[in-house]
Order: C-alpha cells, then structure tokens, then sequence
C-alpha cells in the first residue's frame, strides 16, 4: 500500500525521535565518548539497524520515509530504489515496497568474482533511482553509492535516510556539489528535545551533548586521542 497522508514535517521529526529514544537506538556518553568510523570522538552515537527488530516502529518510520520523498521529489519520481551495502538494504527494500517500485543495492566496492559487480538487481539505463540508506553524517560515503548508480547509465538525484546530523555544515553543500537532494526523517537536533522532554539522560549529559551539537569541530580537537 503507498502511503498518502501523514503527519507534517515538524511532527514526523518528533514521532521519528521519540521511536529511536524508545528502542534504545540512541547513546549518549560524555564521560567516555564514542569512536566514530571518522576515528574522531563524539558523545553521541545511533545505531539505526535495531529498527529492523521492531515491526511496529519500523513500519511506521518507513511510511514517514516515503512520504516524505513523495512530498518533496513527486509521486512518480523515480523508477527503482538501491540501498547502500550494508544498512541500506534492508529499509530499500521496504521502502521500495511502499512506493511499488524494483528495488536494487550498491556494494561499497566490486566483489571481485563472477561479474564484479557493484550494482545487484535490476538497473537499467536511464532509470531515476532514490538511493537509501540509515543516515548521513557529513554526506561523504553517499557519493560513492551514487557513482556507482550513475556508472550504469542510471540517474541518482535524490537520497533518502531515516537519521540526519543536521550539525556538519559542509554536508548538503557537498551533496548540492554532486547534484544530491537529502531527504531524512529526524536530526540530533530532534532527538537532543525529546530526550529532554522525556527526561532519558541526565541533565549534565545532554548538557553536554549540545555542547557538542553546537560546535561539534572545536569538541572533537580538543578529545583527539
């Protein structure tokens, strides 16, 4: 069933926030912070792939994710949908379900037998395809995703993910640069409220995460290892 009416914007950005607080997917810890895949510290880390294990919360957020396509790129947009190799896949394919589309998936890189392929499925030449995955950070580890898409005669625009930083301002730029339109349900921004409001962590934690949050640069210099 494609999905057709749904919350507004500001509101799926807090439903969204909420449901990530509630399956545990979020993890605050100033006192000993995160190493991010960047080798860089952070207070803060999500881990989107709990969602898969949460069938009414998962439902939900991918009914928002393609809502929220079909309201900012148009109905009939795009022609197949691809997930990132390893995150990506499992949402592309529900999402592809919701918007009646193929679905399809890019490796991170060739597997090196048999085709050596990057692209799985069916991408055909010309075809307009919404790339997806869990998150973005500062954008970067899309735009291989979407080379690869376009090495195939395909067109890829748009990307689509459930989790957004929102607080590195280089990443829509360097997706504008590429010709990349992000869309995403909620931001750290979103889940820092309803953490609050909730009362989820401690005060001097959160505290601090918005420390972070508001000059995340500056608060990574100075914890470099």
């Amino acid at each position: 069933m494609v999905p057709t009416t749904f919350p507004p914007k500001e509101e799926i950005a807090r439903l969204s926030a909420g449901m990530l607080l509630e399956i545990g997917a979020v993890h605050f810890n100033a006192a000993e912070p995160f190493t991010l895949a960047s080798g860089l510290p952070s207070p803060t880390y999500i881990d989107c792939r709990k969602l898969i294990s949460y069938p009414r919360i998962r439902t939900a957020l991918m009914d928002f994710l393609a809502i929220t396509v079909m309201r900012e790129a148009g109905f009939e947009a795009f022609d197949n949908v691809a997930g990132g190799e390893t995150a990506g896949i499992p949402f592309a394919a529900l999402v592809a379900e919701r918007l009646a589309l193929p679905m399809s998936y890019v490796r991170k890189k060739p597997k090196g037998y048999g085709r050596n392929a990057r692209i799985e499925g069916v991408m055909r030449d010309g075809d307009r395809v919404l790339l997806v995955e869990d998150l973005t950070t500062d954008g970067g580890s899309k735009l291989s995703f979407v080379d690869a898409i376009r090495d195939t005669g395909a067109t890829c625009a748009h990307t689509a993910v459930i989790f957004y930083y929102g607080i590195f301002p280089e990443t829509v730029p360097n997706l504008d640069r590429h010709g990349i339109r992000l869309h995403h349900l909620c931001t750290w921004w979103d889940v820092l409220a309803a953490a609050r409001e909730k009362g989820s962590f401690d005060a001097a934690t959160l505290d601090e995460v918005e420390t972070f949050l508001t000059a995340p640069r500056p608060w990574q210099d100075a914890r470099r290892p």
